[in-house]
Order: C-alpha cells, then sequence, then structure tokens
C-alpha cells in the first residue's frame, strides 16, 4: 500500500481475509495469464491463495467445449478473473467475428461455467464500450464530452462505435446474463512500462532512444492504468467478494485506472521526463493527421466513484504509478515487480496493446 495515495501493491498480504470479514477466495483462476494484465495478476498474487493460470494454449475461450475442459476442477467460492480479450481495435474492424468470438461468446462461456460450479466471474472490460464522440472529423463536430463516465452511462448505449468497444460491451452483459453475480471491471489506457514492452509507455521509451523528435495525437484524453497497480486493485476485489448485501449475491460494474486525465501526448512527454529527457522532443498532432480505421473516442476518463463505493482502495495519480513503472522496470528490465509475499512463479508475456508507430507518427494504444 502507499497510504493515502491509492492502490500500489496492497494485494501482497500474509493473509486473504478483507477487513469485512470476508474469508476471501478459494482458489483463483486467471484466464489470459500470458498477457499483459495476467502476467500482472499472476506475479502480484497474495501467498496463501492458489492460484491457476491459463493461457491461450490452456483454454480457448471461444469453445465453450474447451472452457468447460479447463475450468473442471473450478469449485464453489473459487474466482474466475478474465483477463483475455481481443485487443487489436483496428484490426477488429475487418475480424468482426473474431472479435465478437473473443469478446462476448469468451465471456458468455466463461460466466456459464463459473454459475455452474458456484464460482464468481470478474470479467475485465474496457473504456470503449461507451459511444462518446470521437476524437477529430470522425466527431461529426459534435463536441467532447467533459465529464467521467459512470457505469451507469453504458445503460442506454445500444452499440459502440468501434466493432471492438461493440464487442466488449456485448461480452460485459452477456456474462451477466450468464451468471447475475459477475462484476465488470472496466479500465482503460493499461501498460506496463518496460523498456521491452509493446505497450505505449514501452514503445516511448524505445523512439526516444532511437529517434529526435516523436509526433503523438493530443486530442484524445484518458487515464493511462499501470498493470500493476490495476492488478493490486483487482486481487483486493477478489479477496473482499461478491457485493455483500444481495442474497442473490447481484453483480456490479465498477471502473479502475489510475487517477487522473491526459492526453498521449502529454503521456509521451511525461515518459520522456521520466527517463530523464527533454519532453519538447515529443511534437503533438490531430487525429485527423493520422486516421486509422476504427475511431478512437475524444474522451474516455472512467470516474472511480464506482470502485470508492464499493469499499475498494482508489488507484494512486497517474504521476506516481508512470514513476513507479519506468523505476521499477529499469531494475528488472520488462519484468513485472513481484507481490513482497508473493511466490508465484513469473508468467510468459504477450502482446495485448495495438500500439501503431508509422513513419516518425505514433498513433494512440489502445484498449484494456
Amino acid at each position: 500500500m502507499s497510504g493515502d495515495t491509492g492502490t500500489s501493491g496492497n494485494a501482497g498480504t500474509e493473509e486473504a481475509t478483507t477487513a469485512g470479514g470476508h474469508a476471501g477466495p478459494g482458489a483463483v483462476w486467471i484466464v489470459g495469464a500470458a498477457g499483459q494484465l495476467g502476467t500482472a495478476l499472476t506475479r502480484r498474487a497474495p501467498r496463501g491463495i492458489g492460484v491457476h493460470g491459463l493461457t491461450s494454449a490452456d483454454i480457448d475461450v471461444t469453445d465453450a467445449a474447451s472452457v468447460r475442459a479447463a475450468l473442471a476442477g473450478l469449485s464453489a467460492g473459487d474466482v474466475v478473473i478474465n483477463a483475455s480479450a481481443y485487443t487489436a481495435v483496428d484490426k477488429a474492424e475487418e475480424e468482426p467475428e473474431r472479435a465478437a468470438a473473443v469478446n462476448t461468446d469468451g465471456p458468455a462461456h466463461l460466466a456459464a461455467v463459473a454459475e455452474a460450479a458456484g464460482a464468481w466471474l470478474i470479467h475485465v472490460s474496457t473504456d470503449y464500450v461507451f459511444d462518446g464522440p470521437a476524437a477529430g472529423s470522425a466527431g461529426n463536430g459534435v463536441a467532447p464530452r467533459v465529464t467521467p463516465y459512470e457505469p451507469a452511462d453504458s445503460d442506454s448505449v445500444t452499440t459502440s462505435p468501434t466493432v471492438y468497444g461493440a464487442t466488449k460491451l456485448a461480452g460485459e452483459r452477456a456474462a451477466v446474463a450468464a451468471a447475475p453475480s459477475t462484476a465488470v471491471v472496466r479500465t482503460a489506457w493499461v501498460y506496463t512500462g518496460g523498456p521491452d514492452s509493446p505497450d505505449f509507455v514501452g514503445t516511448m521509451r524505445r523512439l526516444e532512444a532511437a529517434r529526435d523528435t516523436i509526433t503523438v495525437v493530443d486530442d484524445q484524453t484518458g487515464s493511462p492504468t499501470y498493470a500493476v497497480d490495476l492488478a493490486d486493485g483487482l486481487w483486493e476485489l477478489a479477496r473482499r467478494g461478491p457485493r455483500a448485501g444481495s442474497p442473490t449475491g447481484a453483480g456490479e460494474i465498477l471502473h479502475a485506472t489510475n487517477a487522473g486525465a491526459l492526453t498521449w501526448w502529454e503521456v509521451a512527454q511525461a515518459v520522456f521526463a521520466e527517463v530523464g529527457a527533454d519532453p519538447d522532443r515529443v511534437r503533438p498532432c490531430t487525429t485527423d493527421e493520422f486516421p486509422r480505421p476504427a475511431p478512437r473516442p475524444a474522451y474516455s476518463v472512467l470516474s472511480p466513484a464506482s470502485w470508492v463505493a464499493a469499499g475498494l482502495t482508489p488507484l494512486r495519480d497517474w504521476r506516481q504509478a508512470l514513476h513507479a513503472a519506468v523505476s521499477e522496470s529499469s531494475v528488472s528490465g520488462s519484468q513485472v515487480p513481484e507481490s513482497p509475499a508473493s511466490d508465484t512463479p513469473e508468467s510468459e508475456s504477450e502482446v495485448t496493446e495495438d500500439t501503431s508507430v508509422i513513419d516518425d507518427t505514433l498513433v494512440s494504444g489502445d484498449a484494456q
């Protein structure tokens, strides 16, 4: 913990018991364990909790039979954290069926198995589920939103502007329909930040070393989220258990990002400053100067109110998180730091961000 600055390592405790008296989860099954968030979850696991990490080699979330087989050992009281997703935002426009199979059918299959076993599903989702104005001319002149999204703001959304967002929203709803106790946790702009990491922060570090100047979009606003902080928050949620006060264990939708709002250009400048480089080497551009197949939200900041109301520790300020990410990875390479009380082996790594660099322009990293 980092005092009153928010979550940053709170998972590493000796006992899996919350202040509210919940005895904590049985075993925890991490689906997507080889991804960016899955790796962080695995390495930040609290001592005393059995962790089963499932990669794409172990489970095919698009296949109900594969999900049943991979989770055959699931027991009542266990927790399933779904950190798997199809996150290639532009490619999803070309592969809507594949995106839907992973992002919509996958959560439904996991929820059905969890419900049958008496287990609890925590499903990780994204800021892309909302239908606010897009950045640039794709926004059709509509002024960007200026207030953070609350969970209920998605209730009126019929479909999101992107295939990625639409399939993730449908996945949220499918999971809750199959298992009403499901907790949906939306996040945004996730990064690990190591010098070799394929995410936005890692890419900025490599470009700083390779180029005199770079150009980054400055009309998309969100909240960068350190994978370690998000993982610690999810572990806190897992230990808290399903929402109290409901005999049916009714589910909830929560938002979890590091605190603060800024543009990709501002994130890039901050990364340069963290590594001791001149932030003025990062030049701003508009989304229209670098069009992409899928529109990007002009504003996708998520309100932390639901997370705090659920009795969970707010994630710390994005500046503190970025400093920790760069500092820790400078010592340990691209590895996610282990929880102080974790004895879980390191998971493999895989790309979970859609970060594209063409010529001297970097277009934003996307998705959860």
